[in-house]
């Protein structure tokens, strides 16, 4: 029997290091550097020294140097290495977009300074970019697409393209303008390679390619961008006129930013944290929330304080508290992150949020239900057999905290679905909002539901204590 041959896990970086090390000439590193990629050479200049990689970089050059920091997450630090005149002509090599990237980390002063050194075309672009706001989907957008004019033959578009690809590798898709310089529409690369000269470029031009503009939120178009599943999707001015390009990867990196600031804003932050703010910063986010949630508590503990006398003739009850909390959070929670995922389409009408108020609400009754019947039989034997009570009382004191279990997940089913889209409808982002809010609650509601069982099953009607 034969055995297949494991393919063993390329060691691309291990074998740049030996070449940066090696001590090559400019010549023939940079032939034998052209065979690998510019990102695994990312990598491999991670790994190197502060000195060995100052010594790379005008080996390199500022184009070349330019190509691998765009595969670097964070190259600020990497660029910081670099004397200030040569960084800017680093970033004046790059894509407008990974420009900004870089500049937006670095401090103001050397970002005013290099941004000055930068050459026009590059400075005009950077500029163009920084002037969005951080939620604007112009400043997600990169300058780097071709655009032809509609008036041009087969012969003449093909040119153009040949022309400015020189200055821009994002070909995939051709924009074209009209004489004013607006937007007309959008051509496919390949319908343009096999075209005839013949042909009329209009017959290959998409007039209803889609678009968007550049102050739109990324929060409101970004399930559009990727409903349109494109390379690229251009970004027009209010005039019409194209200023950049939107491309696949740069929705998969907005998508990957707005679901970690919803990820934040669940937890009661304003913006997903990192371990670069001060802890005056974090302090500033997580207090105000805080504060409101220390008010909510103390009216939760105050509505426990009147049960008082529950626990005072049933003081076994207190045991079991926390599951029926514990349970009735994580229900809420969950319904919570279904709504906001459901309420980011923006086409939903109000039949289908009733439609999810009632899943959400038979979901809750489902495994409210199963768990109920299994706390009323698991709770009701560790009542009576390890803690010594007879077995009429264990199950009474089981069966009630299995209702109120069964009842605190319906309940909080329907808070956690009610609470964002209550937020949603009044123009208030849910998953602020809600995260903090919902927690609380259902901790209320729990309480309330859990002690109030027990008073009118237990003491009221069935005498017990």
């Amino acid at each position: 029997m034969m055995r297949k041959e494991v393919l063993k896990e390329p060691t691309y970086v291990e074998e740049l290091l030996e070449i940066f090390r090696s001590g090559l000439g400019k010549e023939e590193l940079l032939n034998k550097l052209s065979d690998y990629h510019e990102s695994d050479i990312a990598d491999a200049l991670e790994e190197m020294s502060v000195e060995e990689r100052k010594k790379i970089y005008p080996v390199l050059g500022a184009e070349y140097v330019a190509e691998i920091f765009s595969y670097i997450e964070d190259a600020t630090q990497y660029l910081q290495e670099i004397h200030i005149e040569k960084a800017a002509k680093v970033i004046s090599e790059m894509d407008a977009d990974d420009a900004v990237d870089i500049l937006e980390n670095m401090d103001e002063d050397i970002r005013k300074k290099i941004v000055e050194l930068l050459d026009e075309d590059a400075s005009e672009d950077v500029k163009l970019i920084l002037s969005y706001e951080e939620d604007e989907i112009g400043s997600e957008m990169t300058t780097n697409f071709i655009a032809i004019n509609k008036g041009l033959n087969i012969r003449q578009a093909t040119h153009e393209l040949i022309k400015q690809a020189g200055d821009n590798d994002n070909i995939t898709t051709i924009y074209v303008v009209d004489e004013k310089n607006h937007y007309y529409g959008a051509i496919d690369l390949k319908d343009l390679i096999i075209a005839r000269e013949y042909q009329d470029l209009n017959d290959l031009i998409s007039t209803s390619y889609p678009y968007v503009n550049a102050h739109e939120k990324i929060s409101e178009c970004i399930e559009r961008l990727k409903d349109y599943a494109e390379d690229s999707i251009p970004v027009l001015s209010d005039s019409g006129e194209i200023l950049g390009v939107i491309t696949a990867y740069d929705v998969v990196e907005a998508v990957d930013e707005e679901m970690g600031d919803d990820y934040a804003k669940l937890a009661g932050l304003t913006a997903e944290e990192d371990l670069k703010e001060t802890t005056l910063q974090s302090m500033k986010k997580r207090l105000p929330w805080l504060i409101i949630l220390l008010f909510l508590g103390m009216g939760v503990s105050s509505v426990v304080g009147i049960f008082e006398t529950v626990v005072a003739v049933i003081p076994l009850v207190m045991c079991f508290q926390s599951l029926i909390l514990d349970m009735a959070g994580n229900v809420g929670t969950q319904s919570l992150a279904v709504t906001i995922r459901v309420l980011m389409d923006e086409n939903l009408e109000s039949k289908d949020k009733i439609k999810l108020i009632l899943k959400e609400m038979r979901v809750g009754l489902a495994n409210g239900l199963f768990l109920g019947i299994m706390a009323f039989l698991f709770i009701g034997l560790y009542v009576c057999l390890l803690k010594g009570n007879g077995i009429g009382y264990s199950f009474l004191v089981s069966g009630c905290v299995g209702v109120a279990l069964m009842l605190s997940m319906v309940i909080s089913s329907l808070v956690g679905t009610l609470i964002p889209i209550f937020f949603n409808k009044i123009k208030i982002d849910p998953a602020v909002a809600s995260g903090p809010l919902i927690t609380t609650v259902n901790d209320l509601v729990a309480v309330i539901t859990y002690y109030g069982l027990v008073w009118i099953l237990l003491i009221d009607i069935l005498k017990i204590g």
